[in-house]
């Protein structure tokens, strides 16, 4: 996600590197190849030139500091006016009726029907939510069987009428049945449609008037760029929606959408998707994300992250097994499903500093951890519960089973034993300072030492 863009940037901010101060000509020079930078990542060339301009403006009206070189204090204007670009603060959903009404629009593709589950997981799991989803994509072929698929992946009920092709009679059914059940959020998943498609965009204007929802948001493909953004703008004419999310944000995206469309539609991005799993959708925050692609890495949101699956009387429990050196293979393998939750393993690692850039060439496989489960999962519940009984034979067994060889079965169990040692090494207290300190990173504190 936006690799090219920042090693543009990065490329562009050596120019001012060394430099003693800021001139009307370095600055010239750097903000050209920013331009460039920006062009190249499919950016609305008035946005570019818009932005550009502004930087200018405010990088020669600045002092500088005898503590900051010029080249950081370009990065930290170009970081503050990219996260304005993109809408500045965070925004998010407007719930306030009872059940509110959520109505999903976008082309064909778009990831609508993946969205839609996605956020529906969300609300459910974060929010304490009851979603109701609603089967108003009457067209497609498989459309309905794949919203209920999606729908029974996170555990939330579908509504749909076999045959009927009345999008708004399907919509007013499924808000009756919603308020009969107590569904408190009804997510509406309508068919894909081109903006030049005048019957189609008279249907989810009609849909849209009728059911009132509380947020329409347009759903589109960040890998589709500059089009994208025009796309936007068509359907922003016709529905005046309240947001955009943007998905396959963890995919070869330029980012010319992120970076343009919060100016070209003046509606903020609510949303984004950044993998294939359910729990692969992020709030979007502007400043975060430019953090990101100045490679600065985005610690808050790996923080937050870890805190999604932290769960104290978990972690209590395993405090008391690693004191008496009892952590086992069951407990290793839970902490490896609680990572895979976090989402995607490279987008994982992006939010690093410093990290991301050293692993933008290496291809980090989402099933990385799929030998070591094999292996862990081929050994009985006995061996799990002792790995200390772990012969020569037993292990010969499980590579076996696992389909891996004795050499890698006894590198996971040494690696294993060496992480027991070092975990027991760390106190109750210890622990106890690890997660107080992530919870004051989350609050923008810092962490006691």
């Amino acid at each position: 996600m936006f690799e090219n863009l920042s090693d543009r940037l990065e490329r562009s901010f050596k120019i001012l590197k060394g430099e003693g101060k800021i001139t009307e000509i370095n600055v010239a020079e750097t903000l050209k190849d920013v331009r460039r930078a920006l062009l190249d990542a499919d950016v609305n060339y008035k946005v570019a030139k818009t932005f550009t301009d502004t930087v200018k403006q405010k990088a020669l009206g600045m002092n500088v500091l005898t503590a900051v070189k010029p080249g950081q204090l370009m990065v930290k204007i170009v970081h503050d006016e990219l996260a304005e670009l993109m809408g500045g603060e965070s925004v998010g959903l407007k719930l306030e009726n009872r059940p509110a009404i959520i109505l999903m629009s976008g082309l064909q593709g778009s990831g609508k029907t993946t969205f839609t589950g996605k956020l529906a997981n969300m609300l459910s799991k974060k929010q304490h939510k009851k979603p109701l989803l609603v089967a108003c994509d009457v067209y497609r072929p498989a459309a309905i069987e794949q919203l209920k698929v999606v729908a029974q992946s996170v555990g939330v009920p579908v509504y749909s009428e076999d045959g009927n092709k009345n999008v708004v009679e399907i919509a007013n059914h499924a808000i009756s049945e919603a308020k009969a059940k107590g569904n408190d959020v009804v997510i509406i998943d309508t068919a894909g449609r081109l903006a030049v498609d005048e019957e189609m965009m008279n249907e989810i204007e009609r849909l849209k008037n009728a059911v009132n929802p509380d947020e329409t948001l347009f759903v589109v493909d960040s890998m589709t760029g500059q089009d994208a953004v025009n796309t936007a703008k068509e359907f922003n004419d016709r529905l005046d929606f309240d947001g955009v999310v943007l998905t396959k944000l963890d995919g070869d995206t330029r980012g010319g959408a992120a970076l343009s469309i919060r100016t070209v539609v003046t509606k903020p991005i609510k949303f984004i998707g950044t993998g294939e799993k359910m729990e692969a959708i992020d709030v979007f925050h502007p400043s975060r994300m430019a953090d990101r692609i100045l490679g600065m890495g985005d610690v808050v949101s790996l923080v937050e992250r870890a805190q999604e699956q932290y769960d104290e009387e978990e972690a209590r429990r395993l405090q008391k097994k690693i004191a008496k050196n009892k952590f086992d293979f069951n407990d290793f393998l839970g902490q490896i499903q609680q990572i895979k939750k976090m989402g995607n393993l490279k987008d994982l690692a992006s939010m690093i500093p410093g990290v991301g850039k050293q692993l933008k060439d290496v291809d980090i496989d989402d099933d990385a951890f799929k030998g070591i489960e094999a292996i862990i999962q081929s050994m009985t519940p006995k061996e799990r519960s002792n790995p200390e009984i772990l012969n020569t034979s037993r292990r010969m067994r499980i590579a076996k089973g696992s389909g891996t060889n004795i050499q890698e079965v006894n590198r996971l169990i040494k690696q294993f034993d060496q992480t027991r040692k070092m975990m027991k090494m760390v106190t109750t207290g210890g622990m106890r300072n690890m997660m107080g300190a992530m919870k004051n990173m989350k609050g923008g504190g810092m962490p006691k030492m």
